[in-house]
């Protein structure tokens, strides 16, 4: 029998034989590598070596018994596994595989010019990387091997490890006879990641399922920190439409991880890899370049292409030749195989105190007491539906993540084992939060939240939410188009399966506020700033970052990016700030640059930031991230709104600044709109329609103006209502107006959708989009549908002019020349 078989002789179709893991590299190899696809080359001892060595030692009968044993619950699951594994442990390999594993290794050292080479030793069971049952994590993997006894030794070492506590429970849930499963072990040379990084790749968003983006982890020194999740690694996400244009640098996020250690060679045979410390310039600098994220976006976007599915990837980058190496490679086990026709919601009802907050997994929300453990000795203390906090998990928290109504860790990425599980479970979890072992305390009641975007949070005491299924599966077309309102981006995956026609509404102040957190005049004027403590403060938040205003600039583009590629090739319509004086005076830094108004909401806002000298620079960076979002990363399908635009002079001075800062309206698609928002605006709807390329109705404003109603007066609010009269006439007079012009006019907001008959009257006045809330958007559409069909009916509807959508309006993806 042939007990070594070489990776470059091996394919996908291989299981059997040499187990997932060793037949996803040698396909990679015999496939990808002439297109450019390194992955390090090695031997696979086959399951008939591993068959052999069970019956050479007559394993057999033992491991029976024993097994018999905990099912008839004589001895429980630890001393079982323990028992099977010292019977491997003592056992010695037959001379004829001995042999061929020595002889691969020696061909192995001499290929690459060493006597001994430095090797993974890696466990490849033959029913494990299958799209219907994930085995990852269950058996060892032993790095920086060296010399042919050590390996021999690994090889015994992960034959013994296919009885692990874990995974002997895993093969009993997932239903797989235990002396069914054989081990393949395969060997292969190390990527000396240990003095570069490493991480995890995703081809699908690993929370939401949007299939679009490639999402890496990366962390300094061997990738074993990343998948464990001793640390909280650098996040990247590449977006993989735009990949193949190569002047466009597509990566919609990039998050700096703490990264606080590193896995490296150890120093003797006994320690082969140890933990150390990162310097303080690693933790503060991101681990892989533009040009790496975007190799390994593309490689991985080409490995999903040649399996057909969602892939989950692990690479590692060489420090002596700075080469990116692929190691690893199977099928995603979890969103590729969700129900896409559900879309299933959470939502809290109630506000609570924060009490540690980290990256969401799940979307879900749970409630439930907290058990703090610490130490996998201790998880016999774990309660059922409680929920499970501790520093990190492995393998061997499985059994009670299973019981555990949620899971919150100290440290950790997206890609780590504790979300991985999470997952696979459908348990909702908080990764990362740093700190949760030391916050919360045992029996303490909580709800742990990860229904609000990409960060996860633990809130004091049980509070309400609500729980509802969308069935997308019988939505109708309709003429109306019926888009979305997104403020934040970390929400933008969330709603990628809605079919909505794009996003009528970005809030950039949802971006500013959350996530940049600084009044852009305190970064243009950093060195300039009075207060120690607020530079202290902006220090912080900014640092990895050359200037300060690159911050802003970044952290904007990148938030508008994730939710333009949630549509694309759709059209998001992103307005400019719109804050109020107040509102920017609660950045850190604004007091220095807001002085206080009697009436915000009538004041300093909207265009009138735009030229004037107290704010010009602060919008200059508004719209440099315009620009790269645009320009660099690629995404065309972005189209600004200008907001509480007074007068035509206005409105002509800010397209001077637009097109002073890149933004000429006409150039490279790009399309200006105004929100309509002032009686002025529809006074002089034509003078307008001259100068934007269409209007956005914005009914809280407009009615207040044309009310006089304070729209934040509790004393007023029984007189606020879109629905008056007036308000609706102006409505009607602006679409018309528009119409006549050829300019397109949409509204967002809620009132549609609280208010059945005033969407009756939007889609009678010949309104082009309603933007909602994405909660909203199916019924909405159902609705719309309704009353379009019966106007078609009944033969009442008035004829509209014909209005010319742009490219991306039309549903059809525009033609970018790059």
């Amino acid at each position: 029998m042939t007990y070594t078989l070489w990776y470059s002789d091996l394919d996908r179709h291989s299981i059997e034989r040499v187990g997932g893991k060793n037949a996803s590299l040698g396909e990679m190899i015999r496939a990808l590598r002439r297109e450019g696809i390194r992955v390090p080359e090695g031997f696979a001892l086959t399951a008939g070596a591993y068959t052999d060595f069970v019956h050479h030692n007559e394993l057999g009968a033992a491991i029976r018994a024993h097994l018999e044993e905990l099912e008839t619950g004589a001895r429980p699951l630890a001393e079982v596994g323990a028992s099977i594994r010292e019977l491997f442990l003592r056992s010695e390999f037959p001379a004829p595989i001995a042999e061929a594993v020595r002889e691969a290794y020696a061909e192995l050292s001499r290929k690459n010019g060493v006597g001994e080479l430095d090797v993974a030793v890696r466990s490849s069971a033959t029913a494990e990387d299958l799209p219907e049952a994930s085995f990852a994590g269950q058996q060892e993997t032993f790095l920086n091997v060296s010399g042919a006894s050590d390996v021999l030794d690994a090889c015994r070492r992960c034959y013994a490890s296919l009885f692990t506590n874990r995974a002997i429970a895993y093969r009993t849930k997932q239903g797989f006879d235990h002396l069914d499963v054989a081990l393949s072990v395969g060997v292969q040379r190390m990527v000396r990641s240990d003095l570069a990084s490493a991480g995890v790749c995703f081809s699908i968003d690993t929370e939401t399922g949007f299939p679009d983006v490639v999402l890496i982890s990366a962390a300094w020194g061997l990738g074993e920190t990343v998948v464990q999740g001793s640390v909280t690694p650098d996040q990247y996400t590449v977006f993989k439409p735009l990949l193949e244009h190569r002047k466009l640098t597509p990566i919609i996020d990039r998050t700096l991880g703490t990264k606080e250690i590193k896995l490296v060679y150890g120093d003797e045979m006994e320690t082969p890899t140890l933990e150390v410390p990162t310097e303080p310039s690693e933790r503060d600098a991101y681990v892989l370049d533009d040009e790496e994220i975007l190799q390994l976006a593309r490689w991985v976007s080409r490995i999903e292409t040649h399996y057909g599915c969602p892939m989950d990837i692990e690479w590692a980058k060489d420090g002596r030749t700075g080469e990116l190496f692929i190691v690893q490679a199977r099928p995603e086990t979890v969103q590729s195989r969700l129900d896409a026709g559900v879309l299933k919601t959470y939502t809290l009802e109630e506000v609570g105190r924060e009490l540690v907050a980290g990256l969401s997994v799940g979307q879900a929300i749970a409630t439930g007491r907290v058990c703090v453990i610490e130490d996998a000795r201790n998880i016999d203390r774990f309660e059922d539906g409680a929920i499970l906090v501790t520093e990190m998990t492995d393998p061997d928290w499985v059994p009670i993540m299973e019981r555990a109504a949620g899971i919150v860790t100290n440290s950790g990425g997206r890609t780590c084992h504790a979300a991985i599980v999470s997952r696979e479970l459908g348990t909702p979890a908080v990764i990362g939060t740093g700190n949760a072992t030391d916050v919360l305390e045992d029996g303490q009641e909580v709800t742990l939240s990860c229904a609000e975007g990409d960060e996860g949070f633990v809130y004091e005491g049980v509070l309400r939410y609500h729980e509802s299924e969308v069935d997308l599966d019988d939505v109708p077309e309709t003429r109306t188009r019926i888009m979305q309102n997104v403020g934040s981006p970390s929400a933008a995956f969330r709603w990628w399966r809605l079919p909505s026609a794009g996003v009528g509404l970005a809030r950039m102040e949802f971006i500013i506020s959350n996530h940049i957190q600084i009044h852009p005049m305190a970064l243009v004027h950093y060195e300039d700033l009075a207060d120690e403590e607020v530079k202290a403060r902006i220090a912080t938040l900014t640092r990895g970052y050359e200037t300060k205003t690159r911050y802003f600039v970044d952290h904007l583009a990148r938030g508008i990016a994730k939710i333009a590629a949630a549509q694309w090739p759709e059209p998001v319509i992103v307005r400019m700030s719109d804050f109020k004086t107040n509102e920017y005076a609660d950045l850190i830094g604004g007091d220095e640059f807001e002085t206080p108004e009697s009436n915000p909401m009538l004041g300093f806002r909207g265009a009138a930031r735009y030229y004037s000298d107290r704010y010009r620079e602060g919008f200059a960076l508004e719209c440099e991230a315009i620009r790269c979002v645009r320009e660099e990363i690629g995404l065309r399908n972005v189209l600004i709104m200008i907001p509480f635009c007074r007068t035509l002079a206005e409105a002509e001075r800010v397209l001077e600044v637009l097109a002073d800062n890149g933004l000429r309206r006409g150039e490279s698609d790009l399309e200006v709109y105004m929100m309509a928002e002032v009686p002025s605006n529809v006074i002089l709807a034509e003078e307008f329609a001259r100068l934007f390329d269409g209007f956005s109705i914005g009914s809280n404003d407009l009615t207040q103006l044309i009310l006089g109603v304070d729209r934040d007066s509790a004393e007023l609010a029984s007189l606020f209502d879109e629905r008056n009269d007036a308000v609706k006439r102006a409505i009607r007079d602006l679409i018309d107006r528009a119409h006549r012009h050829g300019r397109k006019v949409g509204i967002c907001g809620q009132a549609p959708s609280d208010h059945p008959e005033f969407a009756t009257f939007l889609v009678e006045a010949g309104i082009d989009s309603i933007s909602l809330n994405p909660d909203s958007i199916v019924d909405v559409k159902h609705r719309v549908a309704e009353m379009e069909a019966e106007r078609d009916a009944t033969a009442t509807r008035p004829s509209r002019p014909r209005v010319r959508m742009p490219a991306a309006a039309r549903g059809r993806r525009p033609r970018h020349s790059y």
